[in-house]
């Protein structure tokens, strides 16, 4: 089917491949490339369109955003206009994170404006927990490791996302991965001190955000980075308890959201959520580097991942059971993040018996610590790596379709021109690895080890390398343009004739680096560090 995207258009649906709509005679195909499909949704500022790509080989799906405010007084017209650049402008600078829409296209067509988006397949968290049922707290953990490290990303690039909510949060189909859409209503900075009414701009009118998910102070239009941890915390509380804001109590005297007699979850967890919620931001974590800290959980644990919903209630009962003898066997290991970490494995490896075949990481179920143990950390990392992978059986695994090869051991691998693109190799061993020539693009490295990896002329673009270790790793003529590579080892790594145009490196990094006059820079030019 062909979808007209004219506002006023009486009759939309018109059949497949037509160039024209019978009803309006509007154009069917935008940008000669695009034709719309189905609509997806509309807010008060766009309407969206499922659309597909006719120009790409395989006509790919995409996501079309087209201006449409739901009122015309000029003053709203132009923040629609404002809100709608802005957008554009957030996702071509952060899109290249795996867990953040891509921006393909942005145009005006015919006076009207659209911004072209990766779709991303898969279900909301609101759409899970109406099918399946409540979060555990094990699921709600999970879900923060994910989403956390993310939003610290954002924050990072001056970024007040101020829309956090299920609704716009996706597990994706490929790779189970949490994905934050819809950034639109999103703040490029931090105001620190008042503004006068002439510096002042449609913008600052509204306040933009979903009541009930917004906090106090953004709705008072003054939204700040920890706004985004309180609409974080109201996710948390719907996922434990299937309750919208509206559906919730608050107190009329501090107007605080009533939640915790409705939660069943460890005094730890409800302590954290209750910091989440402070209505005073002062009294609010600040970073979500500070949550994560204070949840003592590692962000990307692979862990509960067959168990984030509430099942049937005879399934419950048998998991509960199970997983009750794996914790009861050693209590003192949930005193500490590590500790919880381990747990969480012998209970993935238990369940990963029952689904046997379902997964390419089923391996023995590590050890849990002693209570009595020193804690020692090769046994620890050891055990939170999957089984090792051949290179027989990574390809295998694939070519059948998966994406998802966090915390594996694929060290030693030769995976010499391979096309591997937007793979997730989160936390997993990559040492002395052979992936030369190599497609890796919007591949997740972020925490994993590639010393010493030949990484020479691999197409890297917008590869994620946060915290990854790339020390003496080959990376001559590999093409790094649009990776992040924030707070990435670099330490003797070869760089010289590297593209790092647009990359998110620092001058630091890249002088612990090998360079030469045929490495191109951030800024696009070639040539060694001054």
């Amino acid at each position: 089917m062909s979808y007209c995207i004219n506002p006023t258009c009486p009759n939309p649906e018109n059949v497949a491949y037509s160039q024209r709509c019978d009803t309006c005679g509007s154009r069917l195909i935008l940008r000669d490339r695009y034709r719309v499909q189905k609509p997806l949704g509309q807010g008060g500022f766009g309407a969206t369109f499922l659309a597909y790509d006719e120009v790409l080989p395989g006509e790919p799906s995409c996501v079309i955003k087209q201006l449409r405010p739901s009122g015309t007084a000029p003053h709203f017209l132009q923040m629609a206009r404002e809100l709608f650049e802005r957008e554009a402008k957030t996702l071509g600078r952060i899109g290249n994170h795996p867990q953040v829409p891509r921006l393909l296209d942005y145009f005006e067509e015919q006076e009207q404006f659209y911004l072209v988006q990766e779709y991303i397949s898969g279900s909301t968290l609101q759409q899970e927990v109406k099918l399946n049922g409540t979060f555990s707290e094990a699921g709600v953990k999970q879900f923060l490791s994910e989403i956390l490290p993310l939003l610290q990303y954002i924050h990072e690039q001056k970024v007040i996302h101020r829309d956090i909510k299920p609704a716009n949060l996706i597990r994706r189909s490929q790779d189970a991965r949490m994905v934050l859409i819809d950034f639109g209503a999103v703040k490029n900075q931090v105001n620190q001190a008042l503004t006068g009414q002439s510096g002042q701009t449609a913008l600052t009118a509204y306040a933009i955000g979903t009541p009930g998910f917004a906090s106090p102070e953004q709705m008072a239009m003054r939204p700040v980075y920890a706004s985004d941890i309180y609409a974080l915390g109201v996710t948390c509380v719907y996922l434990l308890t299937g309750k919208t804001p509206k559906d919730l109590d608050y107190n009329p005297t501090t107007g605080e959201v009533i939640w915790e007699h409705l939660v069943l979850a460890s005094d730890h967890l409800i302590s954290v959520l209750r910091k989440m919620l402070e209505v005073s931001v002062r009294n609010r974590y600040q970073s979500a580097k500070d949550v994560l800290k204070a949840l003592e959980i590692e962000p990307y644990l692979e862990s509960l991942a067959q168990g984030l919903l509430v099942k049937s209630d005879k399934e419950q009962i048998s998991n509960r059971t199970e997983d009750s003898a794996v914790l009861c066997s050693n209590p003192a290991a949930t005193a500490t993040g590590v500790g919880m970490a381990q747990v969480a494995a012998a209970i993935r490896a238990r369940r990963a018996k029952i689904v046997e075949g379902t997964r390419l990481d089923v391996g023995r179920s590590p050890a849990l610590p002693n209570s009595n143990s020193n804690g020692n950390s090769s046994q620890i990392q050891q055990s939170k790596i999957g089984r090792r992978l051949d290179t027989q059986s990574f390809l295998k695994a694939y070519l059948k379709g998966r994406r998802d090869f966090a915390l594996h051991n694929l060290n030693l691998l030769n995976l010499q021109g391979a096309d591997l693109s937007d793979t997730n190799f989160h936390s997993s061993q990559l040492q002395n690895t052979n992936l030369q020539g190599a497609n890796l693009h919007n591949s997740d490295f972020g925490r994993a080890s590639l010393t010493h990896a030949n990484l020479k002329d691999t197409n890297l673009t917008k590869a994620y390398f946060n915290h990854a270790d790339l020390e003496g790793a080959d990376l001559r003529g590999a093409d790094l343009s649009y990776a992040y590579l924030s707070n990435a080892n670099l330490r003797g790594a070869n760089l010289c004739g590297a593209n790092l145009t647009g990359a998110k490196i620092t001058d630091e990094q890249l002088a612990l680096a090998k360079t030469n006059w045929m490495t191109v820079r951030p800024n696009g030019k070639r040539g060694l560090l001054s």
